[in-house]
């Protein structure tokens, strides 16, 4: 079992052992992990990389992460298996020769 299926299936007996799964419906996760994203962003701003709370950004990357993987989970999708796909498109899309050192949209390399 990957480590990403793990931690989906602790996540989900998290959830089953709160009866939250009645709330999870797609839209809402999707819902509450942009908000959580929001919440990431908030730790950065007017800030200085090294005035950054560390131990902040931890816990809202964590939220995001189970927010997806439980998005990810609703429609049976594997992460691994998602994370390669797109690689492998974006690899195609930036090519390392045009891409290097370029912060260029694909369409503009």
């Amino acid at each position: 079992m990957s480590d990403i299926k793990f931690l989906t299936e602790k996540i989900k007996l998290f959830n089953k052992e709160r009866d939250w799964d009645q709330f999870h419906n797609p839209k809402d996760l999707a819902i509450a992990l942009n908000i959580e994203t929001s919440e990431l962003l908030d730790l950065f701003l007017w800030k200085r990389n090294e005035d950054v709370n560390v131990e902040k950004v931890k816990e809202e990357m964590a939220d995001i992460f189970m927010y997806a993987f439980n998005i990810a989970d609703k429609f049976g999708l594997d992460v691994n298996e998602i994370v390669e796909n797109k690689l492998k498109i974006n690899a195609e899309k930036y090519p390392v020769d045009k891409a290097k050192g370029n912060s260029k949209k694909y369409n503009n390399l």
